[in-house]
């Protein structure tokens, strides 16, 4: 009777909807299954914040609709940690909104920036809602090609020129997902010389910033000074204190552009929960030591499936950080095939790689979101396949 528009019919099957409906008709079917596609932590959130949150719920004052932009407390927390995380000094005024979840501001942010038929720069395979943002604002997605003989990084200098006159915002996402792939600063500061020279704004995706290996730390674009002019990041409290359900996080970066999100957010959302934001508080500026022990896990964890996975002849692009591995399918399957196969006949669920888009066809995508046993019955059921 009713029929979609047209943005709606453009939209690509949301990735993880997929998923969910090949692993719901496995467990139909009484398998145990060990679902390693979404990235969703198992960790609990840790105990102080938890208590934040709970205190928060009692305060009256908390019960009544928050402001779009944030509280300042949460903004001004979120500034400091960021001086403290990675030097730099920004205006929890101006260059810092609060977020209902860095997914929230990704797929607003264009909406402030992009008119109908400019362009936007989107990496693939990516974290789909970057085009999703982009085909909502009536944009149009170039998509940039992320491959390993490039490292996993965008080749700036292949982009035509007729694109770049019409394109107005360049998504990037380091540390990666899917790939794992990460950058320097030295790559950041080329980044943002391009953008500058072709007028471009810059997107920072950082969710993944602070689960890192191997004594890699990963830079803020906002290192490169002149990146305050160009440049917006986008933080999110779900990985890093495991607080995916909480929903908060916030963007910082070129006060305009903070201006343009927070504009959006003024008239679609009112704001995030205070009660949310208070736990978010307790979070940025309580101890760190269970971020700590989140890498320590998830290391562990990378160890252990990245150990098993070479000895059964896979073939994985090593992580320096996120808690993921981009590894490539065995010879005669396709993405999809592979996937399939894995939850139909060892129930295990993984994403993949093209459902990030086409140039992740040949790789699947493993989350590291079960513990260490569970990820050894993994392997076990993988070498039993005989691939």
């Amino acid at each position: 009777m009713f029929s979609f528009s047209e943005r709606l019919r453009r939209l690509p099957p949301y990735l993880f909807v997929e998923l969910d409906r090949l692993k719901a008709e496995a467990l139909e079917r009484g398998m145990d299954v060990i679902d390693l596609g979404v990235g969703d932590p198992d960790l609990p959130t840790p105990p102080h914040i938890v208590e934040a949150g709970q205190k928060a719920l009692e305060r009256p004052e908390n019960h009544h609709y928050p402001s779009s932009v944030g509280m300042s407390a949460f903004r001004e927390a979120a500034a400091e940690w960021f001086e403290k995380r990675f030097g730099v000094k920004v205006d929890p005024a101006s260059e810092v909104v609060t977020l209902i979840g860095s997914k929230e501001g990704i797929a607003h942010f264009p909406l402030a920036f992009v008119n109908p038929g400019e362009v936007v720069l989107v990496p693939t395979p990516a974290y789909p809602v970057y085009h999703i943002g982009t085909l909502f604002a009536g944009g149009e997605t170039y998509y940039l090609p992320l491959t390993p003989e490039n490292d996993f990084r965008p080749d700036l200098a292949a982009i035509p020129e007729e694109v770049l006159s019409r394109a107005r915002i360049l998504w990037i996402n380091y540390p990666n997902n899917p790939t794992t792939a990460v950058v320097t600063r030295e790559w950041f500061s080329q980044v943002v010389a391009f953008a500058r020279e072709h007028g471009l704004i810059v997107a920072h995706d950082a969710a993944y910033t602070e689960l890192y290996f191997e004594g890699y730390r990963p830079p803020s674009i906002l290192e490169v000074p002149e990146a305050r002019e160009v440049a917006i990041e986008f933080h999110s409290l779900s990985k890093t204190y495991c607080m995916t359900g909480w929903r908060i996080g916030f963007a910082v970066g070129c006060a305009e552009l903070v201006k343009g999100l927070t504009t959006v957010k003024n008239n679609v959302d009112s704001g995030c929960f205070q009660a949310v934001q208070e736990a978010g508080i307790a979070a940025l500026t309580g101890p760190q030591d269970c971020v700590e022990e989140h890498r320590r896990i998830f290391d562990e964890r990378r160890r252990t499936m990245l150990e098993g996975l070479q000895k059964l002849g896979f073939e994985v692009y090593p992580p320096r950080a996120t808690f993921y591995l981009w590894v490539k399918v065995p010879p005669g399957y396709t993405s999809a095939d592979f996937c399939a196969r894995l939850i139909r006949e060892a129930g295990i669920v993984v994403t993949p790689g093209n459902g990030f888009g086409d140039p992740g066809e040949g790789y699947f995508r493993i989350a590291l979101t079960v513990g260490k046993e569970r990820l050894e019955e993994a392997l076990s059921r993988l070498a039993s396949l005989n691939l």
